[in-house]
């Protein structure tokens, strides 16, 4: 039993290599040149300054990712899952006082997911373009190729999304391993030649280089930051392997192979001050530069999954938290429920990745547009772990207070120095956060008022049944009928319509309700709340978690409900949909409703969403104004 654990957890430390580390691994091919000679603050290449710039770089990976997100916020879990979203269903209310503080720290928390899919825009696009730049080292002739191979390799990334983060891990996470050993291995090429690069672990030499810089100091930090921009897709991808396989990944491989290399990096720069045009590759001698390259490309095709795998994540805790329209989900694993595909979101994001490499043609034109989102979202998350920390876990008032205030103050210094990348380039993450921000508040605001609309107009399920029955006994056709309606305890309108039109109530009759707890999963067993209602009258509600895929017919036979028998062959389920009218009603501002509107009319279909068989499945429209 011992020994299928262990191997369960290495197959898991495998695939996590292959997917949740691609961003960090693949920082190496730029990160050492943009923080010395990055626009706007081209510094020498001195010894004192690629000291500093380790400094720098060795303590971020340290304090970043180790300490934050590997210690503490990986502990904010929520039931496994991780992620911005998850962070955020993690804060709950304490009494009314409390509401409004709660709607606002949600608020925060949506904001710094929207940004994330900036972020997952950016990633693939520098990642490969990046390696393929390489090229250029080689031989200048393929200069103009640089940008074709990129946008075909990125085609290529995005159409084997499908095969799920299981299978593409297995098959990248033996890549990754060779990639890190490679990086690790070039890094010491260069450091037995000059050890005393190893003087650059004393954070003093860090502290140094801002006093030396000044402005152009604080600047570099922006590019130094390019070295732990994976730490938010890394608790995002949680969920799809679990703590502890992330963990034994970067202590056992990923931390030592970046350190080493850039050391190496360094300790070549030292030497020869010319390499700066591209140190990474300058590693290698100029007969090796093209397997490096091709090596380096398998890396950044993996280095972009980490934010893909994030962003269906983070879709499907937002489709069931209710700030996104249904979407078609695919599933990818039998085992791992967190292993998902989402082909909306892939085929957007492949379209975005391209127009980006095309439009900004170069990975140092995207590192200028890199890390703007990113750091506020880091922000974001230090401000909700501190909540989570001393509301949900009951930490110390002063500890938290302590820590938070750390992790702040290098978070704020990081977001300080990437703000004046926003006129050239930073400001493409900043409006797509925008974008999807308004999306998704405009779904849950239009949601909100779209049930109060229905409410208003809503007839008790109880005033309902008893109007019926007092007047004797209603034709009761065989089977069972299903009626799904969002709101517990009220007539569903296609019940209320069938039985003024047709004048009879079904042998066996469900009004069913489907409701997303704040939690990741809800065991079969206690999935169905069941109240008899009487006259063959059942009320069910399915609780699902956020991270589930409600299917009906399955939920009905699990928990209480199996107990109704509902017989599959003998059941119609009856849907209500809704047409929009948009007014100048209370509600929302005309342009929102006309937004939500259309998000609502490219739904996926609720009888898709939820499993419904399409040959038993009847839908009630219903006119609702906005």
């Amino acid at each position: 039993m011992a020994h299928r654990v262990d191997a369960r957890l290495g197959t898991l430390s495998l695939a996590a290599l292959g997917i949740v580390y691609g961003d960090i691994g693949t920082s190496p091919l730029y990160a050492m040149r943009e923080s010395l000679d990055g626009p706007g603050h081209e510094l020498a290449v001195s010894d004192a300054n690629v000291l500093g710039i380790l400094s720098l770089i060795f303590w971020s990976l340290v304090v970043i990712i180790t300490i934050k997100y590997l210690v503490f916020v990986m502990r904010a879990d929520n039931e496994g899952e991780g992620g911005i979203l998850a962070l955020t269903s993690l804060i709950n209310p304490e009494g009314h006082r409390r509401k409004r503080t709660r709607i606002g720290l949600i608020l925060v928390g949506l904001f710094g997911t929207a940004l994330l899919y900036g972020d997952g825009m950016i990633t693939p696009a520098i990642s490969v373009l990046s390696a393929v730049e390489g090229t250029e080292v080689a031989t200048k002739s393929l200069e103009h190729w640089v940008v074709p191979i990129a946008s075909v390799i990125l085609v290529g990334i995005f159409a084997v999304q499908r095969r799920g983060t299981a299978s593409i891990g297995r098959m990248f996470g033996p890549v990754m391993v060779v990639w890190f050993a490679t990086l690790g291995v070039l890094g010491v090429t260069h450091i037995v030649g000059e050890p005393s690069i190893f003087r650059a672990l004393n954070p003093v030499y860090g502290f140094d280089f801002f006093l030396d810089n000044g402005f152009k100091g604080f600047l570099a930090l922006g590019s130094v930051f390019l070295v732990v921009t994976g730490g938010e897709a890394l608790y995002a991808d949680m969920g799809h392997f679990g703590k502890r396989p992330i963990q034994i990944g970067w202590f056992g491989l990923v931390l030592p192979g970046l350190v080493l290399n850039y050391f190496g990096q360094g300790a070549m720069l030292l030497g020869e001050p010319s390499a700066i045009e591209n140190p990474f590759y300058r590693l290698v001698p100029e007969a090796w530069v093209l397997p490096l390259v091709a090596l380096a490309t398998l890396a950044t095709v993996i280095a972009s999954q980490a934010l893909i795998s994030g962003a269906f994540s983070l879709t499907m805790q937002a489709v069931q938290l209710g700030y996104l329209p249904r979407v078609r989900i695919l599933h990818t694993s039998a085992t791992e429920k967190g292993q998902i595909y989402i082909p909306a979101v892939n085929w957007a994001l492949m379209v975005s990745c391209i127009a980006l490499v095309v439009g900004f043609r170069s990975s140092t034109a995207l590192a200028a547009a890199y890390g703007v989102a990113v750091t506020l979202t880091m922000i974001i998350t230090t401000l909700l772990f501190a909540v989570v920390a001393r509301d949900r876990f009951r930490w110390a008032t002063p500890a938290v207070a302590v820590g938070t205030a750390l992790f702040l103050a290098i978070d704020v210094a990081f977001f300080g120095s990437n703000i004046f990348k926003i006129p050239h380039g930073g400001w493409f993450p900043l409006v797509i956060g925008a974008l999807i921000f308004t999306a998704l508040t405009t779904w849950r605001t239009g949601r909100s008022i779209l049930g109060e609309r229905i409410k208003r107009a809503q007839l008790p399920l109880d005033t309902f049944l008893r109007s019926v029955f007092a007047r004797g006994a209603p034709m009761r056709p065989a089977g069972t009928a299903v009626f799904l309606f969002s709101v517990p305890d009220m007539t569903p309108p296609a019940l209320l319509t069938n039985f003024r039109h047709n004048d009879v109530i079904h042998e066996q009759v469900v009004v069913l309700a489907v409701v997303t707890d704040d939690v990741p999963r809800v065991l079969p067993a206690q999935r169905a709340q069941v109240n008899d209602r009487g006259n063959g009258v059942i009320s069910v509600v399915l609780h699902y978690g956020f991270m589930e895929e409600p299917n009906i017919p399955r939920g009905l036979s699990e928990g209480q409900a199996a107990r109704l028998g509902i017989d599959p062959l003998h059941t119609t389920y009856f849907l209500g949909a809704e047409s929009l009218v948009v007014t100048e009603a209370h509600g929302m501002a005309l342009w929102r409703e006309r937004l939500f509107a259309l998000m609502s009319r490219n739904a996926t279909p609720a009888a898709n969403y939820f499993g419904l068989p399409p040959d038993r499945t009847t839908t009630v429209g219903m006119q609702v104004e906005l």
